[in-house]
This record gives C-alpha cells, structure tokens and sequence, in this order.
C-alpha cells in the first residue's frame, strides 16, 4: 500500500503560526536545519516542529527511526526524493509532494534521487514535548 498524501496547506498553515519560536534541538545532520519546536496549546503534552533537510545530488540519510511518539510529515520542496517507510515500496517523490510515517515507522531509506541535481524537503513532527533524540539512526 502506497502513503497516503496529505494536504500540505493544513500542516503548513499550523506550522507557519509556530515559527517565531526557533528549534532548540541541534540538526543531527550537517544536512538539518531546525525550523521551529513551538508546544501545541490545545494539546497538552505535544509539540509541533519543523525542519528542513537538505540533499547534495547523491547524498542520503542512514536508515533511522524518529522519536517514538513523532508522527512526521514529509513535503519536497525542490528535486526529489527517493524515500521507504516500512515495508512499503521504494518511491521518488517530485517537489509539491509529500509522505507521512506513523509513530514507530522504519524510515529505510531517505535521499537525493539525483546524481546532479540537489532536493529538500521540510520534515513536521507532531511529538511529545521533550521526547528526544528526535531522529534515532538504525545500529550498524
């Protein structure tokens, strides 16, 4: 089963009101750029938080995880992104669309899906408040 596609100006408008308040975590990628980590008021205990990742052309992500109670919402910015969560299919996913992993998910592969052209995308995470690492690579 392919990932469901959500509508991004739902999450973007959310997001957009949280961005005075800047990332306290530090990128754990030189790759990562904190956006924002802002407490949801009407959900006590959750925090909405952004970031963006950034792809040199070739250039991915190890395997990983995220925080065990982050329900993320990818969205390609420019390129594309070759992404796998779980057990579903490899996919290329173009600048204007998006992906989302469920608590727990295995975020098997994350990268670049061009050789010659850089990709980005803004990661959201809706997780408990406090509730680090935010990205937990996979044991070697």
């Amino acid at each position: 089963m392919l990932p469901r596609i959500l509508p991004f100006t739902a999450l973007f408008a959310a997001a957009t009101l949280a961005l005075p308040a800047l990332a306290q975590q530090p990128p754990s990628h030189d790759h990562v750029r904190p956006a924002f980590s802002q407490p949801i008021p009407n959900i006590p205990g959750k925090s909405l938080i952004a970031a963006v990742v950034h792809y040199a052309p070739g250039e991915s992500s190890p395997s990983h995880r995220h925080a065990p109670s982050a329900f993320v919402y990818a969205y390609v910015l420019s390129g594309a992104i070759r992404s796998q969560v779980d057990d579903q299919p490899v996919r290329v996913y173009k600048a204007g669309e998006s992906w989302y992993e469920d608590p727990g998910a295995h975020h098997r592969v994350s990268g670049n899906a061009s050789k010659t052209e850089p990709a980005s995308l803004l990661a959201i995470l809706v997780a408990d408040t406090g509730d680090m690492p935010l990205t937990i690579p996979d044991p070697e």
